[in-house]
């Protein structure tokens, strides 16, 4: 399938490495033109050296300066932004500051908002182009632990929603992907762990089934997976998708 990608230019944020370094790298191979994000230049070009291609650009997004710089560096906006920059922080009702609060909006929200409100009035006067925000699967399920993470990405949801309301009428096409658990070096050496407390096995193939009991594919999602999903939705071929938070866990979520 020709996703027609080619040619196209993307900017994926937090694309260092995780989840987003994995999808540069695809759109990379399918011909596109990928500006690879980091929060410190080194960081960026030695993503840019991994993944054998692409445009280092860098800056802090949770800050009005860095999203700022780092629109800079892109220049025109990108046909493709995938708001993928997000991360979880530890913590509970009572122990939670307002700081940490705030915190988690910044990175999880503002930090999209920021590269959004830069590109979006170039954006509207394409003939074709994607935002994609990288969400979780847990907005749907929220935990009691890390109130205020799922509340931040909670948020990210009913920003999608507006937004694919506000451009309605243009070739913008806004969608979320939100994933559950992923496959990440980080996921399986902690299981692994447990694994070992547990008497689970020495192997991931032997332990990903008791990671996975409660999934119905019986295995968690892999960052290629979640590329894959993102692509899909970036292309030509997904121009009736629009306004929809889509998730990928294995079915670990009754909806």
């Amino acid at each position: 399938m020709d996703l027609e990608l080619g040619g196209k230019s993307v900017l994926v944020t937090g694309s260092h490495r995780g989840t987003g370094l994995v999808i540069a790298a695809a759109f990379l191979h399918e011909g596109a033109r990928a500006f690879v994000h980091g929060f410190e230049q080194d960081e960026a070009q030695s993503a840019v050296a991994e993944i054998g291609g692409g445009t280092a650009v860098f800056g802090d997004i949770r800050t009005e300066e860095g999203a700022a710089a780092v629109t800079e560096q892109v220049g025109a906006a990108p046909d493709i932004l995938v708001n993928n920059y997000g991360a979880a922080s530890g913590g509970r009702w009572e122990a939670a500051s307002d700081a940490d609060w705030l915190a988690m909006y910044e990175t999880n929200v503002l930090s999209a908002q920021r590269m959004i409100r830069r590109f979006l009035p170039e954006m509207r006067e394409r003939q074709s182009a994607r935002i994609i925000n990288l969400g979780t699967a847990g907005t749907l399920a929220p935990a009691a632990r890390n109130p205020h993470y799922y509340s931040a990405k909670g948020a990210l949801v009913t920003m999608t929603s507006s937004l694919a309301q506000e451009v309605a009428g243009t070739g913008i096409r806004v969608n979320l992907v939100s994933p559950g658990m992923i496959r990440t070096p980080e996921v399986e050496a902690g299981y692994m762990r447990r694994a070992a407390r547990e008497g689970w096995g020495d192997t991931w193939e032997e332990v990903e089934p008791h990671v996975a009991a409660r999934i119905p594919i019986r295995r968690i999602a892999r960052r290629e997976e979640v590329a894959d999903l993102v692509l899909f939705l970036a292309s030509s071929r997904a121009d009736a998708i629009h306004g929809q938070n889509i998730i990928i866990d294995g079915g670990a979520i009754a909806r």
